[in-house]
């Protein structure tokens, strides 16, 4: 049987879509399993020991719709038994109904679902709990799977754990403070104020992208007494996320780090700004931490994403949050 999951939205997006691979390939050991991902995010799943073939998607180039149309020619000729397409846009329902496949399954909101074999509802909540993300996704392969969602998983390679096995050394915290909305992330001053009420016991290791460098060394030079390290633009995705499955705790805003503390089940404490876990893309480590502001705030949630700007320019999901909150995690 040959099957395709395509998931081609955020990282986060796609490290919690593993977890369809994970049980597709635990129901079908001999299945042969591609996946469908933006250009970027192939190297989540680098040496993924279940996937046969990872297919890319060059969404953000000059080549968009070139690479769309090659995409679609070399699914066509795969002939695929299943789809399964996680994602809600256009661009994916196109090649997934013009497929070929013998059954292709989406949820109902993709636009071109109608023309889906199967289509599943879309449900943020079953009217009893917020469903979690793989939950939702677990549904468009619930016909022909048993049992309960998978969690996702990453597979960071001995290669990738002798990168950071220097790292590993003494008792260590990562931080991974950056995030693409402004709402989503916990200000440089506040974890500041957090590294402050730390002992000199833990080393401070900064994960991030190149990007968020400068970020990071704001947060240094605001603790002097710490030793405060930047692997920002350092470290892989799966070399990051090994280095956090062996830390005593790992601090994340509502973001793509939050599930790859996750994908290896590491210790993980999230900071909710102006989003909510209950949204369904909340920690699934079994040592987990939710921190959010105590006092109910009339603004909160203001998005269900994300805003590039506070709406009424306080912040005060973010700033009134306390220190206290993120200590307790490492009592």
């Amino acid at each position: 049987m040959q099957l395709l999951v395509i998931q081609t939205a955020f990282i986060g997006d796609v490290v919690l879509a593993t977890g369809i691979i994970e049980k597709l390939h635990r129901q079908y050991p001999q299945a042969q399993i591609d996946f469908m991902v933006r250009k970027g995010n192939e190297g989540l799943v680098k040496n993924h020991p279940y996937l046969r073939e990872v297919l890319i998607w060059e969404k953000k180039s000059g080549k968009k719709y070139k690479s769309l149309w090659d995409l679609l020619q070399r699914v066509r000729a795969k002939q695929y038994d299943k789809i399964i397409n996680i994602q809600r846009f256009a661009a994916t329902g196109l090649i997934t109904a013009l497929s070929g496949a013998k059954e292709t399954i989406g949820f109902d909101k993709n636009p071109f679902s109608r023309f889906f074999t199967k289509r599943i509802k879309h449900v943020i909540s079953d009217g009893t709990h917020t469903l979690h993300e793989i939950e939702r996704n677990d549904e468009l392969i619930s016909d022909f799977t048993s049992g309960p969602p998978e969690r996702p998983r990453l597979y960071p390679s001995p290669a990738d754990e002798e990168v950071v096995k220097g790292y590993q050394q003494l008792p260590y915290i990562t931080i991974s403070p950056a995030s693409v909305w402004f709402t989503k992330q916990y200000p440089a001053d506040k974890w500041v104020a957090f590294l402050r009420q730390l002992t000199p016991a833990y080393t401070v290791y900064l994960l991030g992208g190149p990007g968020d460098a400068d970020l990071a060394a704001n947060i240094q030079q605001g603790a002097p007494h710490l030793k405060v390290l930047s692997l920002c633009g350092k470290l892989n995705f799966l070399q990051s996320t090994a280095l956090m499955k062996q830390a005593v705790m790992n601090y994340v805003n509502d973001s793509a780090p939050m599930h790859f503390a996750s994908s290896v089940n590491a210790p993980v404490t999230a900071v909710y700004c102006s989003t909510l876990p209950s949204f369904g893309f909340g920690p699934l480590s079994d040592k987990q931490f939710i921190v959010e502001v105590k006092e109910p705030l009339p603004c909160r949630p203001c998005g269900l994403h994300g805003r590039k700007t506070c709406p009424l320019g306080h912040f005060k999901c973010a700033h009134n949050i306390q220190e206290a909150q993120l200590l307790a995690s490492l009592a």
